[in-house]
């Protein structure tokens, strides 16, 4: 029950931030400019990731690169540290973090977010192998790991049992790279990237049954920023009412993820 009120009362506060939306001159800026600046963790698979030739793809890529060709503006990409990025957006170095950025009310009260364009979750992968969990409950005096400055931190936090060792790692893939040598009996994962990585490496790791909570993602701008906030918004919701987003979605994920009413 609780954890359903903070996630319609988050919703909510980003509902009435879009509507908040005045000519605060933040869209004119970035149309002039005739560029958005995007900043994210360029190792976040299927979110957003670089390809073995360095061409940066993902959900999140496709569909802010559709947004910026409705907006006539062009995509520019900033990769940074994922621990500081909220940091780095205050400090303007680009216009906004598009990156499978979970709605939290901590995050509220430093950025403003659109409403969630994704619902995802936390979940726990263990090696494929392992036989001493079946399920969330089971997990008791674990070693657990995680992404610095990621949900996963307060995911954690929900488990039956607290971990007897946390490990914060750069990156979901070096934590997986722990996983599989066996320095640590659990990751703990947004849905969407576990999955496509546990696609990518068959028969290395398995995703324990359930969810360990469910997460709204948004696409967060600086608290000032409501006129560009509120133009990307306008776009977002016109690529779910013409099917834009749902097609990326299928692309993506095989399935529509989306849907503002399913969530």
């Amino acid at each position: 029950m609780k954890k359903t009120l903070v996630l319609c009362l988050t919703v909510l506060l980003s509902l009435a931030a879009v509507c908040a939306f005045a000519g605060d001159g933040s869209w004119e800026r970035v149309k002039k400019e005739g560029k958005l600046v995007i900043g994210l963790d360029d190792a976040f698979p299927p979110m957003g990731y670089r390809q073995a030739d360095g061409k940066l793809v993902g959900f999140d890529i496709d569909a802010a690169e559709e947004v910026g060709k409705c907006l006539g503006v062009k995509i520019v990409w900033q990769p940074t540290a994922w621990e500081g990025v909220i940091h780095s957006l205050d400090a303007k170095k680009f216009d906004c973090i598009w990156n499978g950025m979970t709605i939290t009310p901590e995050r509220a009260k430093e950025v403003a977010f659109t409403k969630p364009y994704i619902m995802d979750g936390q979940i726990a992968v263990v090696n494929f192998k392992e036989k001493r969990f079946k399920g969330l409950k089971d997990l008791k005096g674990i070693k657990a790991g995680t992404q610095k400055g990621s949900s996963g931190l307060e995911a954690v936090k929900k488990l039956a049992t607290p971990p007897k060792e946390l490990k914060e790692y750069e990156d979901y893939p070096k934590a997986l790279l722990d996983l599989e040598a066996g320095r640590i009996d659990v990751v703990v994962v947004d849905n969407v990237t576990g999955r496509d990585m546990i696609a990518k490496r068959p028969g290395k790791f398995k995703i324990l049954p359930g969810m360990i909570s469910k997460e709204p993602f948004g696409v967060a701008f600086r608290k000032d920023d409501n006129g560009l906030r509120g133009k990307v918004q306008q776009t977002l919701d016109k690529m779910v009412k013409d099917g834009s987003m749902a097609k990326i979605s299928r692309k993506w994920f095989a399935e529509d993820i989306t849907n503002p009413k399913k969530f």
